[in-house]
């Protein structure tokens, strides 16, 4: 403000900011082109140099590509070793190459280049050269050249296909930036012109202001001020608001024009105050005519309104008030008819209205003038020519005037449209912004319905919020007096009664109602002590247990509710831990049972080791107690493994070594180590064909075949027969283990293979058992995909029904390699555990096999970069400080020599993952069978020597 006063003043001020302005925009302009200019160049270059970097990486990617195809064709064509290692070499630096294109890529052509090169050097370097290498060095020319045959070199033409493709899309990106820039250099120049344009118009539009503010005043104060002089009546068209020179010359000339008429005017003022004080009498006769008048008319209108507020304030019904609403604003406005209809919820109200017209406004809610109404958000009247169902029997041309009004919430948006028809009389401008204030009023009412059915809606919401908590939820105010529950407290007391019933019921009678359905007589005291503990402090224990009729055991905890340190109430949560309860049983049992179990093998073992310590004892009577000695340390070890199994079940760590197994071998090798220890019971087996092929770890379902059959003979205490079927159904192969022992009670059956649990019978328990094996029985078939059912009749038998996904195996050729009997193979044992190093050396060398043995890794690992073993059996824990068991599969596998031995890891520590993901080639984890060790090395050392067979999984 204080700069325009200050130009006003001066015509040279003017006149110097318009000269001002046009330079700023002239400078600005010039700027804002440069600046345009240089951002669109930088621009080209960045994008032409991130092209160019992608096409000089795709360059590269291609030439290393088909310096790896000319290298291994080569290696193929003349055997030289030095050009399948340069070809193999290649891997590495695409790899770092398709990284540095991952960084780059920008566009869908750039991500799918990317996947190509990913996907083809993995097809191309991990699974089409391994066997084409394999296959070369070994002789067999058929075989990699079906390889190259079979798509490979389909494959790779593809692929150069593709690269060429996307070197060539690089280079058109490159053409079209150019292009790009050069119609940007265009359009830049049009936009020069444009300026240029403008800087005319402007300096055109100065032109003009100066003559109209400076030159076209003077002309018409010249004319004036000649008209003045002649004695003739002029009129100064310059305003008393220019503050300039101009304005001070218009002023005084003003001042000398009035001074000259000034005595003309007394004379006729006397006059004309005669005729304004008879005026004025007449005016205030008229001004009481209409005061009263307007009383009479506001009387009317707040009655109208009065009524109209006490119908839209006395419900809570929507559709009650809605059309309250109607009738009540079509009496206060005069209206024949009117409507009323939300927008954002399928709610309305009308009156006068037939169905058809209240369907047809409410299809086009967001049309034509309803549309107006939203956006503009103000009351309008429109009026439009009577139509003929409206005339009845009028004949003349009849008009009706229609009033919309919006109702607004409080965001100030349209929640609401309300329309109105007049016939014959129009609505004022003053009657619209009257009946806005009453849509106000009755917008307020609109939102207190909202908030109420909001609140309900919450209400209900935390209702079902509540109800979906697995505990029971009491809330009761500082009387006692019950204020919220959910369904399941009703469930815990009594399933006939809801949550009207119980809420609103005093401490008094919901305490009553609660102790007729629990079996301790001292609830009431229980839960006073509670209440009244968590009231005096929060940090003391306010939880108790009860038992509640049909032995279910419920645990109550207490918690006080407070509004900053005003206490209003106390919420009670009755949590179910009947299934708990019984568990904390389970393991009590299971703790005692185990103590025997462990206890009994032991005392066998210190026993005979005493005898044979403290006596001089025949050869056959030393074998006899070494062998009960050995057949107790098994037990020990079953037992010890049922745990460790246990643990690594629970905690998701126990480790599969999956092959594809025929089971039958299996069941019948179980069957022959059961048949050893019974003389009572005939195990007889039936199998309909010569395979049962499985996906599965041989030593997991030894396990489980071993736990189910020397159940089935256990609770077969008087002998008999054990009859297992194996057959095919679909594609599943199914294992049937049928004994006629004592059989399992029928309420027994569905917690049977739960964690330590047991059946309660006499019978059993002087069976023994620790309640593990079915529970880890269950978890092995489920790991592996399959089922288990029992069925059983209680003192005639059982039989346990197994299932497996089953896979043929199709066997094409015939193996090459005839055994010989001669195992030629080094195997080094790197253990600092003298005695066990040595039961592992003589297992090995009568086993076949040539042994050098290590205690120290370092020269462990000097030894085998001299002279390369076959295999390693390796411990973990070494004696040396300087590296461990972990430490030399890392060091063997950075070795180019070194890194395809197998390691056979002989350890205590139980982490077979971390072995695995280092290289293992096994995992045995002490103590284990030395022929178990011997027996494994000889088959992965055979396994990588045979050539020619394919065995090829096909699932049903």
């Amino acid at each position: 403000m204080k700069i325009k006063t200050y130009l006003s003043s001066s015509l040279s001020r003017q006149v110097v900011f318009l000269m001002a302005g046009f330079i700023c925009f002239f400078v600005m302009g010039t700027i804002a082109l440069f600046a345009i200019q240089q951002h669109m160049n930088h621009a080209y270059f960045d994008q032409r140099k991130e092209i160019l970097a992608k096409r000089y990486i795709a360059d590269e990617i291609y030439d290393r590509f088909q310096t790896a195809f000319f290298n291994m064709r080569g290696y193929l064509l003349l055997n030289q070793p030095k050009l399948k290692v340069n070809a193999l070499n290649q891997r590495d630096i695409i790899i770092d190459k398709t990284k540095k294109l991952e960084v780059l890529k920008s566009t869908v052509r750039d991500n799918t280049a990317y996947r190509d090169i990913q996907e083809f050097t993995f097809y191309y370097f991990d699974e089409t050269l391994p066997p084409v290498i394999k296959t070369f060095e070994s002789g067999d020319d058929i075989t990699y050249k079906n390889i190259a045959n079979n798509g490979a070199t389909a494959r790779i033409n593809g692929f150069q296909k593709k690269t060429k493709a996307y070197k060539l899309s690089l280079d058109k990106q490159l053409d079209e930036k150019a292009v790009n820039l050069s119609k940007t250099q265009a359009y830049l120049q049009v936009g020069l012109i444009t300026f240029i344009a403008l800087l005319f118009i402007l300096l055109m539009r100065m032109i003009r202001i100066i003559i109209r503010n400076i030159g076209r005043p003077l002309s018409d104060f010249a004319f004036a001020a000649n008209e003045i002089a002649a004695g003739r009546e002029a009129e100064i068209t310059i305003t008393n608001k220019r503050k300039d020179e101009l304005g001070a010359l218009a002023a005084a000339f003003k001042k000398m024009i009035v001074s000259v008429q000034d005595k003309e005017q007394d004379l006729i003022a006397q006059n004309q105050e005669l005729f304004a004080q008879q005026d004025e009498l007449q005016a205030q006769q008229a001004e009481l005519e209409g005061a009263l008048d307007f009383l009479t008319e506001n009387e009317k209108k707040l009655t109208r309104r009065n009524e109209l507020i006490n119908g839209i304030s006395s419900s809570l019904d929507k559709e009650e008030v809605l059309y309250t609403i109607v009738e009540n604003m079509c009496r206060l406005i005069d209206a024949d008819r009117g409507m009323i209809c939300l927008l954002q919820e399928d709610a309305y109200s009308s009156f006068g209205i037939s169905d058809y017209g209240v369907s047809q406004f409410r299809k086009n809610l967001e049309c034509g003038l309803n549309q107006r109404l939203i956006a503009s958000k103000k009351g309008f009247t429109v009026k439009r020519e009577q139509m003929s169902q409206e005339k009845a029997f009028h004949e003349n041309q009849n008009y009706s005037y229609d009033l919309y009004l919006p109702v607004l919430s409080a965001s100030d948006e349209v929640g609401a449209i309300m329309v109105y028809s007049r016939y014959g009389g129009p609505f004022s401008e003053k009657e619209i912004l009257e009946y806005e204030t009453l849509a106000r009023q009755i917008a307020i009412s609109l939102e207190k319905i909202k908030l109420y059915e909001q609140s309900e809606d919450n209400r209900i919401m935390n209702q079902r919020i509540l109800n979906t908590v697995q505990e029971g939820i009491q809330l009761i105010d500082r009387e006692g007096t019950i204020v919220q529950v959910n369904q399941k407290l009703c469930e815990i007391f009594g399933g006939s009664l809801t949550i009207k019933d119980i809420i609103g019921l005093n401490r008094e009678a919901w305490t009553k109602l609660m102790a007729g359905q629990i079996v301790e007589p001292a609830f009431k005291e229980s839960l006073d002590q509670a209440i009244h503990t968590a009231a005096v402090s929060s940090s003391m224990d306010t939880s108790f247990v009860y038992t509640c009729k049909g032995n279910r055991v419920i645990k109550v905890y207490c918690e006080v509710l407070k509004n900053g340190k005003e206490v209003f109430g106390t919420v009670l949560v009755h949590r179910d831990i009947t299934k708990e309860h019984a568990v904390d049983a389970m393991k009590s049992e299971f703790v005692s049972t185990v103590s025997h179990e462990l206890r009994t093998p032991l005392a066998s073992v210190l026993g005979f080791t005493e005898l044979m310590m403290n006596k001089q004892l025949k050869p056959e009577r030393q074998s006899k107690y070494l062998q009960t000695i050995y057949n107790e340390a098994k037990r020990l070890t079953a037992l010890i493994n049922d745990f460790l199994d246990v643990q690594r079940m629970e905690s998701g760590k126990q480790m599969y070594e999956k092959k594809h197994l025929d089971i039958l071998p299996v069941i019948q090798k179980i069957i022959g180590l059961q048949e050893i220890s019974t003389v009572q019971h005939a195990i007889n087996l039936e199998a309909h064909d010569e395979s049962y092929v499985i996906l599965g770890d041989r030593s997991k379902i030894e396990q489980v075949f071993m736990n189910l059959i020397s159940n089935a003979i256990k609770y077969s205490p008087n002998g008999g027969n054990i009859d297992i079927k194996v057959y095919s159904s679909g594609s599943s192969i199914c294992v049937e283990i049928k004994d006629f022992g004592l059989g399992i009670p029928e309420e027994a059956i569905p917690e049977l293979f739960q964690k330590f649990y047991r059946v309660d019978n006499s019978d059993r328990r002087r069976i023994g058992g620790t309640g593990l094996g079915l529970s880890i029985v269950d978890e092995i078939i489920k790991a592996h995909g399959g089922a288990i059912a029992v069925s059983s009749e209680y003192g005639a038998g059982s039989t346990f029904t197994l299932s497996f996904p089953r896979v043929q195996m199709n066997f094409q050729g015939k193996s090459t390699v005839e055994q010989n009997g001669k195992l030629n193979y080094q195997v080094a044992v790197i253990e600092d555990d003298m005695s066990l190093a040595d039961l592992i050396r003589h297992e090995l060398l009568e086993s076949g096999f040539s042994v050098n043995s290590y205690k120290n890794g370092g020269a462990a690992l000097k030894s085998m970069a001299a002279n390369p073993p076959d295999a390693v059996v390796l411990d973990i824990m070494l004696d040396d400080d300087e590296i461990d068991g972990w430490g030399i599969m890392g060091k063997m596998k950075d070795d180019d020599n070194l890194k395809y031995i197998p390691i056979f890891v002989s350890t205590a520590l139980d982490e077979p993952e971390r072995g695995f993901s280092l290289g293992a080639e096994d995992f045995l984890v002490k103590p284990y069978k030395p022929s178990q060790l011997s027996a494994t090395i000889k088959h992965t050392l055979s396994g990588n020597e045979i050539r020619g067979q394919i065995l090829v999984p096909q699932e049903k």
